[in-house]
């Protein structure tokens, strides 16, 4: 986020972290605007691309947080994301990509009877949409198994991997303060996955994270069970942006004074939870509102 005087050089604020949802809730398939189709010609899929939505919280824990430890105030958190995913794969490997989108049907089932909304129907109405496989899982050996068997690995290799919810640093919480709060009962911990057939993978299958803390401990045991990389968060995540999560950092390392200096409230929001990064950079605007870096207010770069 920035602000500026025209035709005056200033200190630009960037690098808002968040973006709060409106908390409108619509019950198409798409969640809001579908992604811009791609103009370009599509490649051909590689292998099969599983996306993994966790669960949500219920809405009722969650009033008992204060407001900045609020996770699941919207129920598709980890839905929303992924189904900007799948429209991104198609967009890039044509509607013969395959994709598999595996979700924990438990929370939605008892979140939709809280909220009082469909929210199963919704999220079969995006496989319907992209017309993509679906597969309900109710507890975290569900998703090994998929993995291992839930195609003919010796003619479909797993091109890519993509975990949507919450987490620590050694597991994937795929319910998290849903049956009871502040609490995981479903799980898939760093040390069960030396039960996945690394072959299931092409060598150069991107997997990624965007549960907090995973980089910190997970990924390493997931290259280690799989042999393939997995580019995770290190600190925590945020999902407010509603198309793509976001790395929250936390401030300087063992720097509290640059931490305090540079990480400061919303400008235009006090009350906001989430804070800004002053940058440091200097920007010109012309008389057409363009803009134009044109140096630092610090010796950073």
């Amino acid at each position: 986020m920035s602000w500026f005087y025209q035709n005056k050089i200033i200190l630009v604020l960037t690098g808002i972290l968040t973006v709060l949802l409106s908390g409108t809730e619509k019950s198409s398939a798409i969640f809001g605007r579908s992604l811009k189709q791609s103009p370009v010609k599509t490649r051909m899929s590689p292998g099969e691309f599983i996306i993994l939505s966790g669960g949500t919280a219920l809405r009722k824990w969650e009033n008992l947080r204060k407001e900045k430890y609020q996770h699941d105030r919207w129920w598709g958190n980890f839905i929303r994301p992924a189904r900007a995913r799948i429209q991104e794969l198609q967009n890039e490997y044509g509607n013969q990509c395959e994709i598999t989108w595996l979700v924990y049907k438990p929370s939605y089932e008892s979140r939709s009877n809280e909220d009082g909304k469909p929210l199963i129907s919704w999220i079969e109405s995006v496989r319907d949409k992209y017309k993509i496989r679906l597969q309900w899982i109710s507890k975290g050996e569900d998703i090994i198994n998929y993995i291992n068997n839930g195609k003919n690995r010796a003619k479909t290799k797993i091109a890519g991997f993509e975990y949507y919810g919450h987490s620590n640093r050694h597991a994937f919480l795929i319910d998290y303060s849903n049956r009871i709060i502040g609490v995981s009962t479903v799980w898939l911990h760093e040390e069960e996955l030396k039960r996945i057939n690394r072959s299931s993978f092409l060598r150069k299958s991107k997997c990624i994270s965007y549960g907090c803390n995973t980089g910190e401990s997970m990924a390493k045991k997931w290259r280690k069970a799989t042999g393939i990389s997995m580019r995770a968060a290190i600190g925590k995540t945020d999902y407010t942006n509603p198309l793509k999560p976001t790395v929250v950092s936390p401030g300087y390392w063992n720097n509290s004074f640059l931490t305090d200096l540079q990480f400061i409230k919303h400008p235009f929001d006090p009350k906001l939870p989430q804070k800004v990064y002053k940058t440091g950079d200097l920007l010109r605007r012309d008389q057409k509102g363009l803009y134009y870096f044109v140096g630092r207010t610090d010796h950073l770069s």
